[in-house]
């Protein structure tokens, strides 16, 4: 069957199209985004504004047609961290699923971390054993641990990259000033995520971990998805070094960063860094499954 997953979340607005069945991968056949920017579109009350909520609808009104062009039959659509937030966030739901006839629903950190989570354990497989997974995105940050399809222990901070950058640098934070922080939230979860064991393999997905990785000279994605990617903690930690002295506009020239997230990208590495340290992981494997893939898994597993 052909079906769509619309992810709204704090910087992208993201319909993946793809010819799915139980049993078999999902296979990406067509893919519709925007950068929507949400979580910079809240006011001083965290309220999303009316130009946010107008972006939104306008962009979901969009991929709703598009799936509808591309023949899907289903569209899975959520809403992640700035969504999430919002104290307006029922308006801003009842506002899109009116205008598209979605069922625009939040998903709550942990669940994201959840089918995260299921996603790189159907990629990778039983023969990694014990998982431990990251997943940097623009409001939050998802950690989750297991030896099963269900993880053990998941969590969700907000450490997001665009968060910080906003919440943080741009008004007026020192990175090193950042880099405490980071590590302070992070260091209260690291005991209960290890409490049953280390990693006998430690993954990142989604965006923010496949630009470091690219940055500290992992393949391109024109290699396609098979190619083994990593990211080392001794590159990275060279690379936010020359993060902290680059301009947004150096970043993006940088292969694996875009012009819409470059400004975002320290906060991102000093993130990455902090549970790569805390966690005692010297290289992370990259995913090219993550949130949107486990949420699909899931539908076709309850069919």
């Amino acid at each position: 069957m052909r079906m769509g997953v619309l992810d709204i979340g704090s910087n992208t607005g993201h319909l993946l199209i793809v010819d799915a069945y139980r049993g078999g991968p999902p296979v990406p056949a067509h893919s519709f985004k925007e950068p929507l920017r949400l979580a910079e579109h809240l006011d001083a009350e965290q309220r999303v504004t009316d130009e946010g909520v107008a972006r939104l609808v306008k962009y979901a009104v969009e991929a709703t047609h598009e799936a509808a062009e591309k023949g899907c039959d289903t569209v899975l659509a959520f809403a992640t961290s700035a969504v999430r937030d919002a104290v307006n966030a029922d308006e801003v739901i009842q506002a899109v699923n009116e205008a598209t006839g979605l069922d625009l629903s939040v998903l709550p950190g942990e669940d994201e971390a959840r089918l995260t989570f299921l996603a790189v354990r159907r990629w990778f497989g039983w023969s990694s054993g014990r998982l431990g997974v990251f997943d940097i995105g623009g409001g939050s940050l998802e950690l989750a641990v297991g030896a099963d399809e269900e993880p053990d222990v998941v969590s969700s901070l907000p450490l997001g990259a665009g968060r910080l950058t906003r919440e943080r640098l741009e008004r007026g934070a020192s990175l090193p000033e950042l880099r405490l922080q980071v590590r302070k939230e992070i260091g209260q979860l690291a005991g209960p995520l290890l409490r049953g064991g280390g990693f006998d393999r430690a993954v990142a997905t989604s965006k923010t971990f496949r630009s470091l990785a690219r940055m500290c000279g992992a393949a391109p994605s024109a290699e396609g998805p098979y190619v083994r990617r990593v990211l080392s903690a001794q590159r990275l930690g060279k690379l936010v070094d020359q993060l902290a002295t680059m301009t947004p506009d150096e970043v993006a020239a940088l292969p694996g960063a875009t012009v819409d997230r470059a400004h975002q990208m320290r906060a991102g590495a000093v993130v990455a860094e902090a549970a790569m340290d805390l966690f005692g992981v010297e290289e992370l494997e990259i995913c090219p499954w993550a949130l949107r893939e486990g949420v699909l898994i899931e539908h076709l597993d309850h069919l």
